[in-house]
């Protein structure tokens, strides 16, 4: 899984990409409201791991994730 995290501009906030292994979007959710979304695709559990990864990563980066 990959993990992109988008830099918003003026009124649109940052926001993260979870793709899959064929780069498929799994997931697009706001920065600040991770919650329903990973719920939706089955990753509630993995919540604090992913925000962890998202707060590391600089805007603009891919980075790949093993769950």
């Amino acid at each position: 899984m990959y993990v992109i995290k988008v830099k918003g501009v003026a009124k649109i906030p940052d926001y993260v990409q979870l793709r899959d292994n064929a780069f498929t979007l799994l997931a697009y959710f706001r920065v600040d409201r991770p919650d329903k979304s990973l719920d939706k695709i089955g990753l509630g559990d993995k919540l604090d791991y992913i925000m962890d990864v998202v707060r590391e990563l600089p805007f603009g980066q891919i980075k790949k994730i093993d769950l």
